[in-house]
């Protein structure tokens, strides 16, 4: 990918903005906007075009889950869109990635963390391990069938992609799936790629939340 990095920034604290920022440009990364309510970051996501929204959870006008959902929806090359948040288990996380963000960062990151989470994101990869993933889930999945996840059809994977669905889903990273199903770490990325593929999801994130709220994996009691 070329080009510099473009973010935007959201959050109603000007000291996070400001900060967020310092940080960002001094890494050669571009804050291209910010935004201090969801309303506003939903316009400066459609003005400048990011590759990356830090957004926060909770701001004022719009939260930061509906303005998710609203840069989310449509159009194809949308940003990725971390969460911030004060607290790891917060329940506005799990929703916000069931909206489809990429991951989430604490609000006391350090810097070199959040630098190294803007790329991540910004290549494609999801930023939770799907064990803190799974640990999210866990506690804040509804079991309501009213509340069911979108993609609740998994009846286009084979029975090997539900197999790797599975196994992802208990936290295990592509070398860990392919000493488990005697696989190449290439075969494994491969079958990754098409079950989000088939499902319409953006990475392993979504994934996990997908497999949990079908009834694939059931919570442990967490």
């Amino acid at each position: 990918m070329t080009g510099p990095l473009r973010v935007v920034v959201a959050d109603d604290q000007a000291l996070v903005r400001t900060g967020f920022r310092m940080i960002l440009t001094a890494d050669a990364i571009d804050v291209v906007a910010e935004a201090t309510n969801g309303a506003e970051a939903v316009d400066a996501v459609r003005r400048t075009l990011p590759d990356v929204v830090l957004m926060d959870v909770r701001m004022p006008e719009m939260d930061g889950l509906e303005a998710t959902r609203r840069i989310l929806t449509g159009a194809s090359g949308e940003p990725r869109v971390i969460i911030l948040t004060t607290f790891d288990l917060d329940h506005y996380v799990y929703a916000a990635l069931s909206a489809g963000a990429s991951g989430f960062l604490l609000k006391d990151v350090t810097p070199e963390h959040l630098v190294a989470a803007v790329r991540m994101v910004r290549s494609g990869d999801a930023l939770l391990a799907p064990a803190i993933t799974r640990r999210l889930v866990e506690r804040f999945a509804s079991r309501s069938a009213d509340t069911a996840a979108i993609h609740r059809d998994l009846s286009a994977l084979t029975p090997r992609e539900l197999e790797v669905l599975r196994l992802l889903s208990q936290g295990l990273s592509n070398a860990e799936l392919a000493a488990h199903l005697h696989l190449s770490e290439a075969t494994v990325k491969t079958h990754v790629a098409r079950i989000l593929a088939k499902l319409g999801l953006r990475d392993r994130v979504q994934a996990v939340v997908v497999a949990y709220e079908t009834g694939l994996v059931t919570p442990s009691g967490v």
